[in-house]
């Protein structure tokens, strides 16, 4: 399973920033797409933003309690890929 660490860190911390339910997102929560689009046949879940088909399929449609809860599921989602995502990160820019 090859997700993108660049991808997996701005998630996550999109995905705190969410659950702290600032002010940054007062006016709406933004698309978790990360243009990567690529579905882990593995886990089911997109490459990019860790969302199953049928999460990608209702976004444009839902409300923004649904968004929140799809949020929600992405957070517990990449927290085990979290460190996975920061080692490949750091070994592949020599940090």
């Amino acid at each position: 399973m090859s997700f993108s660490p660049k991808a997996m860190i701005y998630i996550a911390a999109t995905a705190r920033d969410i659950s702290a339910r600032g002010q940054k997102y007062a006016q709406g929560l933004p698309s978790p797409c990360m243009s990567v689009c690529h579905m882990d046949e593995a886990s089911g879940l997109c490459q990019g933003c860790l969302r199953t088909l049928d999460e990608i399929t209702v976004w444009g449609g839902a409300d923004e309690a649904q968004k929140r809860r799809i949020w929600q599921a992405i957070e517990a989602r990449v927290a085990p890929r979290l460190a996975a995502a920061e080692a490949a990160l750091f070994d592949a820019e020599g940090l």
